[in-house]
């Protein structure tokens, strides 16, 4: 489906994106008790004037933060190499340049030393899979911010792709700074120029859909004033825009209500070229609805609230589940995690859902990512005991089968980019010691070639990979990956990195990050990954079991995993640091304040941190199905219980945090990392604090503010954990 839903999109890239640099139903459980709260939770919360973003007072105390906090990192002895080494990997040209196939050429976003803001390139296929391919230019960002003077950062784009003749009008989403609120502009991919007179819309969190190449489908802020989004702040209702209409003249087609998470547009092209289209209203981050908009009245797709459309594989709508799925009028019933398909022309003509099919069911160890389509077959991507497996997926009057793709090993494969024209699907594979390569599968004869392969970026020399597992306090089996050297010796001292995130159903898996291995394995660090709950490594039954009141057994996950590490006399508490992102940096938080005397490092990047006041600060209201929700009572009780600001003592003592948040974050609100590390200054307790002026919630605009991130973490880890006895 063809649909620009940014919600949980974000949040995985940046699960994603942290990982690589360091690297729904469910059945009812009773909630955690809830215990006493803290008698140290402030009644007044006096910090509140940290949460004006861009308040002068604010302001002041984050750049004075910056000034101490940078003068201490900076002048540690491993910081220019740290800064030069992540420098160094954040330019280079050693990289896979994955991208789409539009009109049978492979179009690439490309950021180096000298493209800092990155160009938009193409290249033909055939050149794509020459070892250095001749690129054209067709959008450089980089001039478009100069010729402007703004600080763009590009958020994508969106092409109309006509059933005849080339592909000529994109969407390009512009971000001031990296914020998720952009502007979008009409492009022309032919003449490589915006066009003139041509689709435009204002800076809002917004989405688009194209009908035709002369009509679009529109969400967005449309009185530019807050008045017509929802609580969460995103768009509340789509309107169809006809080329040369101005925004106020936009029909509108469905309204949602202000209680939505958002309302969100969404077209699909069937295999005959028809475009069918309509709304997306995600009433919770986890249940929506999808209406079909092509009528006079507004028709439901036939799915469950909690399911995932994807594509159309050979007339057939593929569906992921979310929830189990009973269908009594086909006595048929599925399973949460099951993938399912049905007729997709048949309900369209009828009005009435065809027999629903199986098409895979995961095991309790399994998890479904998605499926590819091409020319000639489909393939089947899912996790299998938190790594990557790929399986051809045809149907047959028998019904659906899968056959295994063999892979050159154990770690994360998964689909880059594939075309329905083509039969040529685009595979990445990579492990934490295997460097990224790009495979190409030939659906035609499921021949697996490699096409491109990085060269090592790190030494790998006595490194060794293991999967390990632990029982967390409720005897559930939780698994975690731990990189060693393997002549480490076993008596406490070395020093380890663990990372979580344990949300939003957001897998982490193997992934190779030359940042992490130049900066902390080379040097003698160890490094585990955490599959807790809350994630979606084990489908969406691991995820729901953490959900609002039940979110303890996720921080029981990593405890365990701390303990384990320590009990195994890898690590020591005094050796051990922990670092985590967005609901990430929540555990981190978490971790600081149930757990203090389990870490000496403490990484907590972009994080939420005020859980009872998490649901009034930008995006926050769209997570109360994950959290819960502080206006209900018994909710609160437990988010009281949890929520680091409010658990924070100024008794206790802490290990010495690393706060990394973004002033231009408009999705995580930069006031949770402020207040948290005002508790600190208050009780006249150590901390260190950086906001980056720009990069959304990345907390990262491009790729040398990254690196400086990078560097600055890694320096942090080093100084704390690399102590001498």
């Amino acid at each position: 489906m063809r649909t620009r839903i940014s919600l949980l999109v974000a949040v995985v890239a940046l699960a994603a994106c942290q990982n690589k640099e360091a690297a729904k139903e469910a059945t009812i459980e009773e909630p955690v008790a809830v215990t006493e709260v803290s008698q140290n939770t402030p009644q007044a919360d006096d910090n509140l004037w940290l949460e004006e973003v861009e308040g002068e007072r604010a302001l002041d105390w984050v750049r004075a933060q910056n000034e101490r906090s940078l003068a201490d990192v900076q002048g540690h002895p491993v910081y220019e190499g740290n800064l030069e080494a992540a420098m160094e990997l954040a330019v280079s040209d050693e990289r896979i340049p994955y991208g789409r196939i539009i009109d049978g050429q492979v179009y690439n976003f490309w950021q180096d030393d000298t493209n800092v803001r990155g160009i938009w390139r193409r290249t033909s296929l055939s050149q794509y899979e020459q070892e250095k391919p001749e690129w054209e230019t067709v959008l450089d960002f980089d001039q478009l911010a100069r010729d402007e003077d703004k600080n763009w950062v590009n958020k994508g784009t969106d092409c109309f792709v006509p059933q005849a003749g080339p592909v000529r009008r994109c969407m390009v989403s512009l971000s001031d700074g990296g914020k998720d609120a952009v502007v979008n502009r009409e492009f022309d991919l032919i003449d490589k120029v915006f066009v003139a007179d041509g689709f435009s819309t204002p800076e809002a969190k917004q989405g688009l859909a194209w009908i035709d190449a002369d009509t679009l489908l529109v969400a967005t802020d449309w009185e530019q004033d807050g008045s017509t989004l929802t609580e969460s702040g995103y768009p509340s209702s789509v309107r169809v825009l006809q080329r040369g209409q101005s925004l106020d003249e936009a029909q509108m087609l469905y309204t949602g209500d202000k209680t939505d998470v958002g309302v969100w547009p969404w077209s699909q092209t069937l295999d005959d070229g028809q475009v069918i289209y309509g709304a997306v209203e995600a009433d919770t981050f986890f249940t929506a609805t999808y209406w079909l908009l092509d009528g006079d009245t507004p028709r439901k797709m036939p799915i469950p609230p909690k399911a995932t459309p994807g594509e159309i594989f050979e007339g057939y709508q593929l569906v992921t589940l979310q929830q189990d799925w009973v269908i009594p009028e086909q006595d048929a019933s599925f399973q949460s995690g099951d993938l399912v398909a049905f007729e997709l022309n048949s309900f369209l003509k009828s009005g009435v859902l065809p027999r629903v099919q199986l098409v895979f069911r995961a095991n309790e160890r399994q998890a479904v990512n998605g499926v590819a389509v091409s020319s000639a077959g489909a393939l089947l991507s899912i996790n299998d005991n938190v790594t990557g497996r790929l399986l051809t997926l045809t149907r047959t009057n028998a019904g659906w089968q899968t056959n295994d793709v063999e892979l050159p090993g154990t770690g994360r494969a998964g689909i880059a980019f594939s075309d329905k024209k083509s039969p040529i699907v685009f595979i990445n594979y990579e492990g934490f010691l295997s460097p990224d390569s790009l495979l190409r599968f030939d659906a035609r004869t499921s021949e697996l070639t490699t096409l491109k392969s990085l060269p090592a970026k790190f030494n790998t020399d006595g490194l060794v990979v293991e999967q390990k597992e632990v029982l967390s306090k409720d005897g559930t089996r939780v698994p975690y990956f731990l990189i060693r050297r393997d002549d480490v010796k076993f008596d406490g001292t070395t020093p380890t990195l663990l990372y979580g995130y344990g949300g939003f159903e957001i897998s982490l898996l193997p992934s190779y990050s030359p940042g992490l291995g130049r900066m902390w394995l080379e040097k003698g660090g160890a490094y585990a990954l955490a599959n807790i709950r809350g994630g979606g490594e084990f489908g969406p039954a691991w995820h729901q079991a953490g959900l609002k009141g039940k979110r303890q057994v996720i921080y029981d996950d990593f405890i365990a995993i701390g303990e384990d590490l320590i009990e195994s006399k890898l690590t020591s508490s005094k050796h051990l640091g922990i670092m985590g992102g967005s609901n990430g940096g929540l555990l981190m938080g978490v971790m600081m304040t149930q757990r203090p005397d389990l870490w000496n490092a403490v990484v907590v990047q972009v994080p939420l941190l005020d859980m009872l006041r998490y649901h009034k600060l930008l995006a926050g209201a769209s997570w109360v199905d994950e959290y819960g929700d502080p206006e209900i009572p018994e909710e609160r009780a437990f988010l009281e219980q949890i929520s680091p600001y409010h658990n924070f003592d100024q008794e206790t003592e802490y290990p010495t945090p690393f706060f990394v948040t973004s002033t231009k974050d408009d999705r995580v609100h930069p006031g949770h990392a402020r207040k948290m590390a005002r508790l600190f200054e208050s009780a006249e307790k150590p901390f260190l604090y950086y906001e980056n002026i720009d990069g959304g919630h990345s907390a990262a605009a491009n790729q040398k503010e990254r690196a400086k991130r990078t560097a600055l973490e890694f320096t942090y880890l080093a100084d704390r954990l690399f102590e001498e006895e």
